[in-house]
């Protein structure tokens, strides 16, 4: 199948992957999904995968995104579905443990501090967690505005592109 019969007939499939699937990985999913539309078929993963952090699912209904039936998964779930069209890592530490996901065909890291290591009052905590899902927000958007779905060198290139954005 070329690259253009791809993205006509169904959607990239997107695995966002970190350590405990709990925070970044998951607001990732939720925005990508929400904002990507039906041409993305978006997961998410964790190398030791532990339970969807409640700040994270307050600061995504926030912005009008409900990740309240999210359910952390381990990176084993997806060893033996279809293959990924892009795999992005959110977190260094997943970047190290899976520098490469068997099962995809393009990989790249987008590094974000974990907002979950915040100490302080609820509100500061709230806070931080606001400041990641805004920053990921912002990646993803220009990732989309490089119009990905068009094929798979362009879903790479964006992926790429966004990799490189300090």
């Amino acid at each position: 199948m070329n690259e253009s019969a791809h993205a006509a007939a169904q959607p990239f499939r997107v695995l966002f992957l970190c350590t405990h699937n709990s925070s970044r990985s998951q607001m990732a999913e939720g925005l990508l999904r929400a904002r990507g539309g039906a041409a993305y078929e978006v997961f998410s993963a964790g190398t030791e995968p532990r339970v969807v952090h409640p700040l994270a699912i307050k600061a995504m209904h926030e912005i009008g995104i409900d990740i309240s039936s999210h359910r952390s998964k381990s990176l084993e779930e997806f060893r033996d579905q279809p293959p990924m069209d892009l795999v992005v890592t959110v977190c260094d530490e997943a970047a190290e443990a899976c520098p490469f996901f068997p099962n995809a065909r393009r990989q790249v890291h987008w590094g974000f501090p974990d907002p979950s290591r915040v100490t302080g009052t609820e509100e500061e905590r709230l806070a931080a967690f606001r400041h990641i899902r805004d920053l990921i927000a912002a990646k993803i958007n220009h990732f989309l505005a490089r119009k990905p779905s068009l094929s798979y060198a362009q879903l790479y290139a964006a992926a790429k592109a966004e990799e490189q954005r300090a």
